[in-house]
């Protein structure tokens, strides 16, 4: 399973990418795989505030529904429109086309696992 080396993780299956002062958030591989086909996705609002580890939205699959937790404190500045569209996205691209959404930080993110930590972690669950 892929676990990209320029993300950061959480102990809940997110992946967050930093660029200046925008997070990127999405689900990882793992989640995507253990949710099997994911048939919904419930994202923040745009203009939102998140907290990090709190919930913010909900994947729904054949198999089960999950909370999203935001790895990051911020503004819900962008959602993934086409995600929303065609959840399959989540499950297929993970990393790429399947992102959830983008927050402007209100601080650095803290308590993020490195991929190392991540890999680790999963290898324990799986």
């Amino acid at each position: 399973m892929s676990v990209p080396a320029e993300l950061g993780y959480t102990k809940e299956h997110e992946w967050v990418a930093v660029n200046e002062d925008i997070a990127t958030v999405g689900i990882t591989a793992f989640a995507a795989e253990a949710l099997g086909d994911i048939v919904y996705v419930e994202l923040p609002e745009v203009g939102s505030t998140v907290t990090a580890g709190d919930s913010c939205g909900e994947i729904e699959s054949h198999k089960s529904v999950s909370e999203i937790y935001s790895p990051v404190s911020g503004e819900v500045v962008d959602v993934n429109q086409a995600a929303v569209d065609d959840p399959e996205l989540i499950g297929s691209d993970p990393y790429g086309r399947g992102w959830l959404f983008k927050v402007e930080l209100a601080d650095e993110p803290a308590d993020l696992l490195t991929p190392e930590q991540y890999t680790q972690l999963t290898e324990g669950e799986g």
